[in-house]
Parts: C-alpha cells; sequence; structure tokens
C-alpha cells in the first residue's frame, strides 16, 4: 500500500501539471493563431491529449490519476460497500490536493507566458448548452473510467481517458472543461482557456450531475464496477480497505 502523503502528492502535482498544460496551450495558441479560434481550440485541445496522456503513465501506479474531483468521489461511492476504492475521507484528501494543484497550474501557466501570476477570469461560459455540455462530458468520462476498469483494461486508461476528452473538446459546447479542480484553476487565468468565476459553480454543478449520470449508467451496465474501484483511473496498489500481496514494489 502506498502512503497517502505520497499519493497526495502524485494528484497534487499531476493536476498542476494537467492545468498548466491546459491553460499554458490555450495562451501559446491565442499568440501563435490570433483571430483563429477554430485553430486554437485545435492547439489546446492535441496538447492536452498528449499531456494527459502522459501523466497519467506517470502519476497513475501512485495514486490512480485521478486529477479530478468527482472521479476521486465517484470512487469513494462506487467502491464504498465493497471495501474497494477511497474512504470517503481519502476522496476529500484527493479532492482538496486537486484543486490546489490545479490552482497552482494556472497560476504557474500565467507565468511563464510574461503574464500577471494572479488574475481572474472575464470568459462568461455560462448557456444552457455550455452546461449540458458539461453534464454530457461528465457522464462520459466517468463511464469511460469505470468500464474499463471493470473489464480489466485500465492499463489502456492514459490513451483512452486522453483520446475521449481530445474528443470532448469538440462534440460539446463548452469545450469539456469535466473537472471540478481544473474548472476552479482556469478561473485565475485571464486568457483563452479561462472561465469566469461567476460561471465556474454552474460548471462544477453540471459536473457532479454528470458524474452522477455516468456511475449511474455504469451501474446499470455492470452492477459488480464497484468491484473494481480499486482499478480507477489505472491500477495502482493504493487501496485504502485491502493490504497488498505483492513484493512491495509499486511498479
Amino acid at each position: 500500500m502506498i502512503d497517502l502523503p505520497r499519493r497526495l502528492l502524485a494528484e497534487f502535482v499531476g493536476t498542476a501539471a494537467l492545468v498548466t498544460i491546459v491553460v499554458g496551450s490555450g495562451i501559446a495558441a491565442a499568440q501563435l493563431s490570433p483571430g483563429n479560434t477554430g485553430l486554437q481550440l485545435l492547439e489546446n485541445s492535441t496538447a492536452t491529449v498528449f499531456g494527459l496522456g502522459v501523466l497519467i503513465l506517470v502519476f497513475g501506479p501512485v495514486s490512480g490519476a485521478h486529477f479530478n474531483p468527482v472521479v476521486s468521489l465517484a470512487d469513494w461511492w462506487a467502491g464504498r460497500r465493497r471495501g474497494t476504492g477511497l474512504s470517503l475521507l481519502g476522496a476529500g484528501a484527493y479532492g482538496l490536493a486537486q484543486i490546489l494543484g490545479g490552482i497552482l497550474g494556472a497560476v504557474l501557466a500565467n507565468i511563464m507566458f510574461d503574464l500577471p501570476a494572479w488574475q481572474l477570469s472575464t470568459h462568461d461560459r455560462i448557456t444552457t448548452g455550455h452546461l449540458i455540455g458539461e453534464l454530457v462530458a461528465t457522464a462520459g468520462l466517468i463511464a469511460v473510467i469505470f468500464a474499463l476498469a471493470r473489464t480489466g483494461r485500465g492499463a489502456l486508461s492514459a490513451a483512452a481517458v486522453a483520446a475521449y476528452i481530445g474528443a470532448a473538446y469538440w462534440f460539446t459546447s463548452s469545450t469539456s472543461f469535466a473537472n471540478p479542480a481544473v474548472t476552479l484553476g482556469r478561473v485565475f487565468s485571464d486568457t483563452f482557456a479561462g472561465i469566469a468565476p461567476s460561471s465556474a459553480p454552474a460548471y462544477i454543478a453540471a459536473q457532479i450531475l454528470g458524474a452522477a449520470a455516468g456511475l449511474a449508467l455504469i451501474t446499470v451496465l455492470y452492477p459488480d464496477a464497484g468491484d473494481n474501484a480499486d482499478q480507477v483511473v489505472v491500477p495502482h496498489p493504493d487501496s485504502e480497505h485491502q493490504p497488498r500481496t505483492d513484493s512491495g514494489n509499486s511498479r
């Protein structure tokens, strides 16, 4: 079993790096392709796909590479009756580490591009369509993650999750934030990738509803999905309920 501080560090650094990738590539895209929103989105989404895949490979064996409070919450909810996955306290700790990492990631991206470190976005994103887009994007993300874990294909999560997020950039009107930590981080960058503070609460509410919908779908399709909560997002020896039976290497 990997101790909680190491797992929290992995979630903190991984989420910070993810938001740095999202915000930094958004800033670079706006500078490289001014006035061409479609090209900017292509550049932003491509960097996110590659970066997310690498981060899952690097941090997954330590913490599972959740990088997302609703993933951690769903992990607890799915495994709570079977003694698998995170405890409620663990899910809360993961969420706090992810949120703090997301904020740091946005600040780091601002600094790298010689922008004020602390800023608030003025990019208002609230429409009915955007909120439905966030619900759909998050439901799909949860469904992909838990379906892979349940069917023993968690090793494919780096490619599959990154590919899904890349696709959802384009098929959802909201460009698929699908993550409260990323949403809160992006509040602190008044750039192409930012989101106004007034828009964030509704986005997060839609993400929570989406996570519940995705988990409900998986529960219907795979009633025993909770047995594999320890394998979300990728297989990792971090169960808080079951001791490890291997030689002690963390892979």
